[in-house]
Protein backbone atom coordinates (compact mmCIF):
# COMPACT_ATOMS: atom_id res chain seq x y z
CA UNK A 1 0.00 0.00 0.00
CA UNK A 2 1.44 3.36 -1.04
CA UNK A 3 1.70 6.16 1.47
CA UNK A 4 1.79 9.79 0.50
CA UNK A 5 4.93 11.73 1.51
CA UNK A 6 4.42 14.32 4.25
CA UNK A 7 3.10 17.58 2.90
CA UNK A 8 5.73 20.31 2.89
CA UNK A 9 4.95 23.30 5.11
CA UNK A 10 6.81 25.52 2.61
CA UNK A 11 5.22 27.55 -0.15
CA UNK A 12 8.14 29.79 -1.25
CA UNK A 13 10.81 29.00 -3.82
CA UNK A 14 12.84 27.36 -1.05
CA UNK A 15 10.31 24.53 -0.76
CA UNK A 16 11.97 22.11 -3.17
CA UNK A 17 15.38 22.49 -1.51
CA UNK A 18 14.46 22.01 2.17
CA UNK A 19 15.30 18.51 3.45
CA UNK A 20 12.68 16.90 5.70
CA UNK A 21 15.23 16.70 8.53
CA UNK A 22 15.48 20.50 8.54
CA UNK A 23 11.71 20.87 8.83
CA UNK A 24 11.54 18.34 11.66
CA UNK A 25 14.36 19.99 13.61
CA UNK A 26 12.97 23.52 13.24
CA UNK A 27 9.52 22.48 14.44
CA UNK A 28 10.58 20.48 17.52
CA UNK A 29 9.30 22.14 20.69
CA UNK A 30 7.85 21.44 24.08
CA UNK A 31 6.69 17.85 24.40
CA UNK A 32 8.38 17.01 21.08
CA UNK A 33 11.70 17.64 22.81
CA UNK A 34 11.11 14.55 24.95
CA UNK A 35 10.27 12.47 21.90
CA UNK A 36 13.31 13.76 20.03
CA UNK A 37 15.99 13.20 22.65
CA UNK A 38 14.48 10.05 24.21
CA UNK A 39 13.06 9.33 27.65
CA UNK A 40 16.30 7.91 29.05
CA UNK A 41 18.19 11.12 28.28
CA UNK A 42 15.37 13.18 29.81
CA UNK A 43 15.49 11.06 32.98
CA UNK A 44 19.24 11.54 33.18
CA UNK A 45 18.80 15.32 33.06
CA UNK A 46 16.07 15.17 35.75
CA UNK A 47 18.35 13.03 37.94
CA UNK A 48 21.18 15.54 37.49
CA UNK A 49 18.96 18.45 38.57
CA UNK A 50 17.64 16.54 41.62
CA UNK A 51 21.26 15.96 42.65
CA UNK A 52 22.19 19.65 42.45
CA UNK A 53 23.66 19.90 38.96
CA UNK A 54 22.93 22.87 36.70
CA UNK A 55 20.11 22.31 34.19
CA UNK A 56 21.86 24.48 31.58
CA UNK A 57 24.95 22.32 31.80
CA UNK A 58 22.88 19.15 31.46
CA UNK A 59 20.87 20.41 28.46
CA UNK A 60 23.77 22.08 26.62
CA UNK A 61 24.65 18.89 24.77
CA UNK A 62 21.00 18.45 23.77
CA UNK A 63 21.07 21.93 22.25
CA UNK A 64 24.44 21.26 20.64
CA UNK A 65 23.11 18.10 18.98
CA UNK A 66 20.09 19.90 17.59
CA UNK A 67 22.17 22.82 16.32
CA UNK A 68 24.73 20.54 14.73
CA UNK A 69 22.07 18.68 12.76
CA UNK A 70 20.25 21.93 11.88
CA UNK A 71 23.48 23.48 10.57
CA UNK A 72 24.21 20.38 8.49
CA UNK A 73 20.67 20.28 7.08
CA UNK A 74 20.94 23.98 6.19
CA UNK A 75 24.15 23.29 4.26
CA UNK A 76 22.32 20.52 2.36
CA UNK A 77 19.52 22.99 1.54
CA UNK A 78 22.03 25.51 0.18
CA UNK A 79 23.81 22.89 -1.91
CA UNK A 80 20.49 21.71 -3.36
CA UNK A 81 19.52 25.31 -4.09
CA UNK A 82 22.77 26.26 -5.79
CA UNK A 83 22.50 23.21 -8.02
CA UNK A 84 19.28 24.72 -9.39
CA UNK A 85 20.19 28.40 -9.19
CA UNK A 86 23.83 29.40 -9.61
CA UNK A 87 22.91 32.83 -8.24
CA UNK A 88 21.06 31.43 -5.19
CA UNK A 89 22.77 33.83 -2.77
CA UNK A 90 21.56 36.84 -4.77
CA UNK A 91 18.05 35.40 -5.05
CA UNK A 92 17.63 34.61 -1.35
CA UNK A 93 16.76 38.14 -0.08
CA UNK A 94 14.01 38.47 -2.71
CA UNK A 95 12.72 34.96 -1.98
CA UNK A 96 12.66 35.84 1.73
CA UNK A 97 10.85 39.16 1.21
CA UNK A 98 8.16 37.57 -0.96
CA UNK A 99 7.79 34.50 1.26
CA UNK A 100 7.53 36.45 4.52
CA UNK A 101 4.60 38.40 3.10
CA UNK A 102 2.74 35.27 2.02
CA UNK A 103 3.59 32.31 4.22
CA UNK A 104 1.54 31.26 7.23
CA UNK A 105 3.94 28.46 8.15
CA UNK A 106 6.03 29.08 11.26
CA UNK A 107 8.95 26.85 10.17
CA UNK A 108 9.10 28.57 6.79
CA UNK A 109 8.88 32.02 8.34
CA UNK A 110 11.75 31.24 10.70
CA UNK A 111 13.89 29.85 7.88
CA UNK A 112 13.23 32.81 5.59
CA UNK A 113 14.06 35.21 8.42
CA UNK A 114 17.37 33.48 9.02
CA UNK A 115 18.42 33.84 5.38
CA UNK A 116 18.30 37.63 5.75
CA UNK A 117 19.95 37.73 9.18
CA UNK A 118 16.82 38.04 11.33
CA UNK A 119 15.11 36.15 14.13
CA UNK A 120 11.51 36.52 15.29
CA UNK A 121 12.51 39.12 17.85
CA UNK A 122 14.61 40.83 15.19
CA UNK A 123 11.53 41.20 13.01
CA UNK A 124 9.72 42.76 15.97
CA UNK A 125 12.55 45.08 16.97
CA UNK A 126 14.24 45.91 13.66
CA UNK A 127 11.26 45.89 11.33
CA UNK A 128 8.56 46.63 13.92
CA UNK A 129 6.44 44.01 12.10
CA UNK A 130 6.11 46.42 9.16
CA UNK A 131 5.90 45.11 5.57
CA UNK A 132 7.20 48.44 4.28
CA UNK A 133 10.21 48.24 6.57
CA UNK A 134 10.83 44.68 5.33
CA UNK A 135 11.29 45.90 1.75
CA UNK A 136 13.70 48.61 2.87
CA UNK A 137 15.60 46.18 5.06
CA UNK A 138 15.94 43.57 2.29
CA UNK A 139 17.29 46.20 -0.11
CA UNK A 140 19.91 47.34 2.41
CA UNK A 141 20.69 43.74 3.33
CA UNK A 142 21.46 42.97 -0.34
CA UNK A 143 23.74 45.99 -0.58
CA UNK A 144 25.57 45.00 2.61
CA UNK A 145 26.01 41.43 1.39
CA UNK A 146 27.46 42.61 -1.94
CA UNK A 147 29.89 44.83 -0.04
CA UNK A 148 30.96 41.96 2.27
CA UNK A 149 31.64 39.68 -0.73
CA UNK A 150 33.74 42.38 -2.41
CA UNK A 151 35.73 42.94 0.77
CA UNK A 152 36.36 39.21 1.16
CA UNK A 153 37.68 38.96 -2.39
CA UNK A 154 39.91 41.98 -1.91
CA UNK A 155 41.30 40.94 1.49
CA UNK A 156 41.49 37.16 1.12
CA UNK A 157 41.47 36.57 -2.65
CA UNK A 158 39.14 34.62 -4.90
CA UNK A 159 37.55 31.52 -3.42
CA UNK A 160 36.39 28.42 -5.23
CA UNK A 161 35.21 25.33 -3.35
CA UNK A 162 33.97 22.06 -4.81
CA UNK A 163 31.42 20.04 -2.83
CA UNK A 164 30.39 16.45 -3.36
CA UNK A 165 27.21 15.37 -1.60
CA UNK A 166 26.28 11.82 -2.47
CA UNK A 167 26.39 11.66 -6.25
CA UNK A 168 25.89 15.41 -6.68
CA UNK A 169 28.64 17.98 -7.16
CA UNK A 170 28.58 21.75 -6.67
CA UNK A 171 31.13 24.51 -7.17
CA UNK A 172 30.69 27.62 -4.99
CA UNK A 173 32.44 30.87 -4.11
CA UNK A 174 32.31 33.70 -1.55
CA UNK A 175 28.66 34.59 -2.17
CA UNK A 176 27.58 31.05 -1.20
CA UNK A 177 29.51 31.08 2.07
CA UNK A 178 28.51 34.61 3.08
CA UNK A 179 24.83 33.69 2.65
CA UNK A 180 25.28 30.33 4.41
CA UNK A 181 27.13 31.81 7.39
CA UNK A 182 24.51 34.55 7.76
CA UNK A 183 21.72 31.95 7.84
CA UNK A 184 23.51 29.65 10.27
CA UNK A 185 24.41 32.58 12.55
CA UNK A 186 20.80 33.73 12.83
CA UNK A 187 19.65 30.13 13.17
CA UNK A 188 22.03 29.52 16.07
CA UNK A 189 20.93 32.68 17.87
CA UNK A 190 17.25 31.83 17.45
CA UNK A 191 17.55 28.19 18.46
CA UNK A 192 19.67 28.91 21.54
CA UNK A 193 17.14 31.47 22.78
CA UNK A 194 14.22 29.21 22.02
CA UNK A 195 15.83 26.12 23.58
CA UNK A 196 16.58 28.06 26.76
CA UNK A 197 12.88 28.86 27.17
CA UNK A 198 11.72 25.44 25.99
CA UNK A 199 13.95 23.46 28.32
CA UNK A 200 13.28 25.79 31.22
CA UNK A 201 9.50 25.53 30.95
CA UNK A 202 9.56 21.81 30.19
CA UNK A 203 11.93 20.74 32.95
CA UNK A 204 10.31 22.98 35.56
CA UNK A 205 7.32 20.65 35.51
CA UNK A 206 9.29 17.46 34.93
CA UNK A 207 11.56 18.16 37.90
CA UNK A 208 8.67 19.13 40.17
CA UNK A 209 6.59 16.15 39.13
CA UNK A 210 9.55 13.81 39.70
CA UNK A 211 10.60 15.10 43.11
CA UNK A 212 7.02 15.14 44.43
CA UNK A 213 6.41 11.62 43.15
CA UNK A 214 9.65 10.37 44.74
CA UNK A 215 8.53 11.93 48.03
CA UNK A 216 5.39 9.81 47.87
CA UNK A 217 2.77 12.16 46.42
CA UNK A 218 0.46 10.90 43.69
CA UNK A 219 -0.23 12.82 40.48
CA UNK A 220 -3.95 13.52 39.98
CA UNK A 221 -6.16 15.77 37.89
CA UNK A 222 -7.34 18.74 39.94
CA UNK A 223 -10.61 18.72 38.02
CA UNK A 224 -11.41 15.26 39.44
CA UNK A 225 -10.11 15.32 43.00
CA UNK A 226 -11.23 12.47 45.24
CA UNK A 227 -13.28 13.39 48.34
CA UNK A 228 -11.02 14.52 51.21
CA UNK A 229 -7.82 14.27 49.12
CA UNK A 230 -4.56 13.35 50.86
CA UNK A 231 -0.99 13.02 49.58
CA UNK A 232 -1.78 14.13 46.01
CA UNK A 233 -0.52 16.81 43.63
CA UNK A 234 -1.15 18.26 40.20
CA UNK A 235 0.92 20.39 37.85
CA UNK A 236 0.26 23.93 36.64
CA UNK A 237 -3.05 25.34 37.73
CA UNK A 238 -4.54 28.59 38.95
CA UNK A 239 -6.53 28.98 42.13
CA UNK A 240 -6.69 32.51 43.44
CA UNK A 241 -4.71 35.31 41.81
CA UNK A 242 -1.63 33.38 40.64
CA UNK A 243 -0.76 30.21 38.80
CA UNK A 244 1.39 27.62 40.57
CA UNK A 245 3.75 25.19 38.89
CA UNK A 246 2.47 22.49 41.25
CA UNK A 247 -0.05 22.21 44.08
CA UNK A 248 0.16 19.55 46.79
CA UNK A 249 -2.68 18.51 49.08
CA UNK A 250 -1.05 16.97 52.13
CA UNK A 251 -4.35 16.31 53.88
CA UNK A 252 -7.80 17.89 54.02
CA UNK A 253 -7.44 21.61 54.67
CA UNK A 254 -3.63 21.78 54.11
CA UNK A 255 -2.01 22.61 50.77
CA UNK A 256 1.41 23.67 49.50
CA UNK A 257 1.88 25.63 46.30
CA UNK A 258 5.17 25.29 44.45
CA UNK A 259 6.84 27.69 42.06
CA UNK A 260 10.02 26.43 40.42
CA UNK A 261 12.34 28.51 38.26
CA UNK A 262 15.89 28.00 37.10
CA UNK A 263 16.78 31.41 38.50
CA UNK A 264 20.32 32.22 39.57
CA UNK A 265 21.63 34.63 42.14
CA UNK A 266 21.60 37.42 39.54
CA UNK A 267 17.79 37.63 39.64
CA UNK A 268 16.83 38.23 43.29
CA UNK A 269 13.88 40.45 42.40
CA UNK A 270 12.27 37.57 40.47
CA UNK A 271 12.72 35.24 43.43
CA UNK A 272 11.18 37.84 45.73
CA UNK A 273 8.16 38.15 43.46
CA UNK A 274 7.73 34.39 43.49
CA UNK A 275 7.81 34.31 47.30
CA UNK A 276 5.03 36.84 47.72
CA UNK A 277 2.71 35.84 44.90
CA UNK A 278 0.45 33.27 46.59
CA UNK A 279 -2.37 33.68 49.11
CA UNK A 280 -2.33 31.81 52.43
CA UNK A 281 -5.92 30.72 52.01
CA UNK A 282 -7.12 28.73 49.01
CA UNK A 283 -10.51 27.56 47.94
CA UNK A 284 -10.42 24.43 45.78
CA UNK A 285 -13.75 23.02 44.63
CA UNK A 286 -15.56 24.89 47.45
CA UNK A 287 -13.19 23.47 50.08
CA UNK A 288 -10.96 25.84 52.06
CA UNK A 289 -7.23 25.09 52.46
CA UNK A 290 -4.44 26.71 54.41
CA UNK A 291 -1.62 27.12 51.87
CA UNK A 292 2.10 27.75 52.27
CA UNK A 293 4.48 28.74 49.48
CA UNK A 294 7.59 26.81 48.44
CA UNK A 295 9.80 28.55 45.89
CA UNK A 296 12.48 26.39 44.28
CA UNK A 297 15.27 28.36 42.55
CA UNK A 298 18.71 27.51 41.21
CA UNK A 299 20.57 29.42 43.91
CA UNK A 300 20.49 32.52 46.09
CA UNK A 301 23.35 34.99 46.47
CA UNK A 302 25.39 35.03 49.69
CA UNK A 303 24.14 38.49 50.71
CA UNK A 304 20.55 37.99 49.67
CA UNK A 305 17.85 38.44 52.29
CA UNK A 306 15.28 36.54 50.28
CA UNK A 307 15.28 33.55 52.68
CA UNK A 308 14.46 35.76 55.66
CA UNK A 309 11.83 37.62 53.62
CA UNK A 310 10.22 34.32 52.73
CA UNK A 311 10.09 33.22 56.36
CA UNK A 312 8.20 36.39 57.30
CA UNK A 313 5.30 35.42 55.06
CA UNK A 314 5.49 31.73 55.94
CA UNK A 315 7.24 30.90 52.67
CA UNK A 316 10.23 28.66 51.98
CA UNK A 317 13.15 29.03 49.56
CA UNK A 318 14.76 25.82 48.29
CA UNK A 319 18.02 26.06 46.35
CA UNK A 320 18.59 23.44 43.64
CA UNK A 321 22.33 24.10 43.66
CA UNK A 322 22.49 22.17 46.94
CA UNK A 323 23.18 18.49 46.27
CA UNK A 324 20.64 17.35 48.89
CA UNK A 325 17.88 19.82 48.03
CA UNK A 326 15.05 17.22 47.77
CA UNK A 327 15.94 16.13 51.30
CA UNK A 328 15.85 19.78 52.39
CA UNK A 329 12.44 20.13 50.77
CA UNK A 330 11.21 17.11 52.73
CA UNK A 331 12.60 18.56 55.96
CA UNK A 332 10.77 21.84 55.38
CA UNK A 333 7.56 19.92 54.72
CA UNK A 334 8.13 18.04 57.97
CA UNK A 335 8.82 21.26 59.90
CA UNK A 336 5.77 23.07 58.58
CA UNK A 337 3.27 20.28 58.05
CA UNK A 338 4.44 17.21 60.00
CA UNK A 339 5.41 15.42 56.78
CA UNK A 340 7.00 11.98 57.05
CA UNK A 341 9.19 10.11 54.54
CA UNK A 342 12.24 7.75 54.67
CA UNK A 343 14.44 10.38 52.96
CA UNK A 344 14.31 12.46 56.15
CA UNK A 345 16.51 9.99 58.05
CA UNK A 346 18.60 8.92 55.08
CA UNK A 347 22.39 9.31 55.22
CA UNK A 348 23.48 12.07 52.84
CA UNK A 349 25.69 9.60 50.96
CA UNK A 350 22.63 7.51 50.13
CA UNK A 351 20.40 10.36 48.98
CA UNK A 352 21.80 10.67 45.45
CA UNK A 353 21.53 6.94 44.83
CA UNK A 354 17.95 7.00 46.14
CA UNK A 355 16.98 9.95 43.91
CA UNK A 356 18.52 8.58 40.72
CA UNK A 357 16.94 5.17 41.30
CA UNK A 358 13.60 6.89 41.92
CA UNK A 359 13.81 8.81 38.63
CA UNK A 360 14.74 5.66 36.68
CA UNK A 361 11.65 3.90 38.01
CA UNK A 362 9.28 6.81 37.33
CA UNK A 363 6.84 6.97 34.45
CA UNK A 364 7.87 10.46 33.38
CA UNK A 365 5.43 10.36 30.45
CA UNK A 366 2.59 11.03 32.91
CA UNK A 367 4.04 14.50 33.59
CA UNK A 368 4.46 15.15 29.87
CA UNK A 369 0.82 14.17 29.26
CA UNK A 370 -0.33 16.41 32.13
CA UNK A 371 1.59 19.35 30.66
CA UNK A 372 0.73 18.97 26.96
CA UNK A 373 -2.11 21.55 26.77
CA UNK A 374 -0.11 24.10 28.75
CA UNK A 375 3.04 23.64 26.66
CA UNK A 376 1.02 24.22 23.49
CA UNK A 377 -0.32 27.49 24.90
CA UNK A 378 3.22 28.64 25.71
CA UNK A 379 4.75 27.95 22.29
CA UNK A 380 4.08 31.44 20.94
CA UNK A 381 5.79 32.93 23.99
CA UNK A 382 8.80 30.64 23.50
CA UNK A 383 8.96 31.51 19.80
CA UNK A 384 9.42 35.20 20.61
CA UNK A 385 12.17 34.55 23.17
CA UNK A 386 14.93 33.91 20.65
CA UNK A 387 17.93 35.39 22.38
CA UNK A 388 18.12 38.98 21.16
Amino acid sequence: MKTNPPRSPYASELAEFVPQALTDLIGSKGVEVVERVGMEVVKEVIGDVLCGLNLRNSTEMLTRRRLGMLNAATLVMFLSGVERYRDLAQRLPHIAAKGLKETKSKPERWLLQWTIGLTTKGVQNVLRDSQKELDTYVSRFGEATTDIIARCRKQFGELRADFRLGDKRSSVSWDFFVALFCTIGSQTLAIRGSEKSTYGKLFERLVLGSVLSILGFKLVSHENLPPKPRGVFWLSSQFGAREADATVILRPGVAVRFDLGFIGRGNPEISKDKVSRFERQLEIHEEKYYSSTFVVVDRVGDRSKIVEQAEKIDGVIIQMSLSQWPQQLAKQLQFKHDFSHPILKMDSRKVEEFLRKGVRELDVTQFVAAMSPLIEEEEDEIEADDGE
